[in-house]
């Protein structure tokens, strides 16, 4: 075989070969269910108010620091009644108007009390702690009832979505409110592109650590293994109005502390 039609022979093979990868790749691939995360009671959760230097992201009273994800030109269209805010699902995904690096930030949730369905579609939303394009692009801290429910363990509520399960399970039942603390610290890229430095974060759940500054693969993958890919270290922090039919997650006093 002449020399050009092998090169062009074994490019073509190379091509199939990574589209029949890539055509075989299932979500069941990254789920794991052990080890279980043990369970731990809180006596409960962080209700912290917002120290003197903190931006707060929602007092209670308005959606004005967030805009809608997929055209951020639009305001945030979830309900805000009686000091709190509650998915709107038609409204989709919600993110802050202002960009982050590094930060502390303070979050409160709660699952209603007459949630239903199981697994991955009881209460199911999360915290993107950096938001890198539209719909569910970026870095999921998962948020959901994992009271008695379970699931595979890093999609869990505490885990770093199908990356890390949390170290312990300190769910409170539905119908109570819930809270994270986390310390985010933003991935860094070299001018050509490459990772100079992972993103890493912190989480304490109701009070108690579940990740403990752990380095992450990438950004959030349903599909296949995360990856880098350069990025503005600076971005908006998102919530999830998740597709599942269950009731509706609620969130109040959220805070920042930038680093």
């Amino acid at each position: 075989m002449p020399i050009m039609k092998k090169i062009a022979y074994s490019i073509f093979a190379l091509v199939a070969s990574a589209n029949m990868a890539t055509a075989q790749a299932k979500h069941e691939d990254t789920e794991f269910y052990t080890p279980v995360p043990p369970v731990v009671t809180p006596t409960s959760a962080n209700f912290a108010a917002p120290p003197k230097d903190a931006v707060v992201l929602f007092d209670g009273k308005s959606l004005n620091n967030w805009v809608t994800t997929n055209d951020t030109t639009k305001p945030a269209t979830w309900d805000v009644s009686g000091g709190v805010m509650t998915v709107n699902k038609t409204g989709g995904n919600i993110q802050t108007k202002q960009s982050f690096q590094d930060y502390q930030l303070h979050i409160e949730w709660k699952i209603p009390s007459n949630i239903t369905g199981t697994s991955q579609g009881r209460g199911n939303s999360g915290l993107f702690l950096a938001s890198i394009g539209k719909g569910d692009a970026g870095y999921e801290l998962q948020i959901m009832d994992s009271y008695n429910n379970p699931t595979y363990v890093n999609g869990q509520a505490g885990s770093v979505y199908k990356q890390y399960a949390p170290l312990v399970n300190p769910n409170l039942p539905p119908g109570q409110w819930q809270s994270y603390d986390v310390a985010w610290k933003a991935p860094r890229f070299n001018e050509d592109g490459s990772l100079l430095s992972p993103a890493r974060v912190t989480v304490f759940f109701n009070g108690i650590l579940v990740q403990n500054n752990v380095e992450l693969k990438g950004p959030t993958q349903y599909v296949g293994q995360p990856s880098y890919k350069k990025h503005n270290p600076a971005n908006p922090i998102k919530l999830q109005a998740h597709g599942d039919k269950s009731e509706p997650i609620s969130f109040r006093n959220i805070w920042i502390r930038p680093a």
